[in-house]
């Protein structure tokens, strides 16, 4: 199953400023975590209403990386936005990709990049294994997979 991008050809301007701001936050974060030596291998992939921001290989390991960026904390905290319901349905999506992929036998690992907007700038901190994988899934998959 192709994949796309919520942003087409660079074009963010027909965007809602939550989603552009989003896009410019997954753009900070594929920066820094390329120029970090991460490889990229997929960007806003989506498999039915699953979807990852990114997708990268540190090494061996296939990473999947939430990306969370807010413009101020009224909101609260970038890292407050991941709930339990989001991160089981960052498993789903992750495991969706392995089987896509056919890469199941990879070392895998949840990140999260965190970006605070302040007026021009944006401010990002990357949280490596920021949570684990959340058996069971549901009744068809195994906690095998040493997230």
């Amino acid at each position: 199953m192709k994949q796309s991008s919520k942003v087409k050809n660079g074009d963010t301007q027909v965007l809602p400023a939550h989603l552009r701001l989003g896009a410019q936050g997954e753009d900070v974060a594929l920066d820094m975590l390329s120029n970090a030596g991460f490889i990229l291998l997929d960007r806003n992939w989506r498999h039915g209403r699953l979807e990852l921001d990114l997708v990268f290989r540190d090494g061996d390991t296939t990473v999947f990386v939430e990306v969370k960026t807010r413009k101020h904390t009224a909101l609260g905290e970038p890292a407050q936005a991941l709930t339990r319901a989001k991160r089981r349905a960052l498993c789903r999506a992750a495991s969706a990709w392995l089987a896509a992929h056919n890469a199941w036998d990879s070392p895998c690992r949840f990140d999260v990049v965190c970006i605070k907007h302040m007026g021009n700038d944006f401010y990002p901190e990357h949280y490596r294994h920021a949570f684990s994988y959340e058996p069971p899934m549901d009744s068809c998959h195994a906690p095998w997979q040493p997230w």
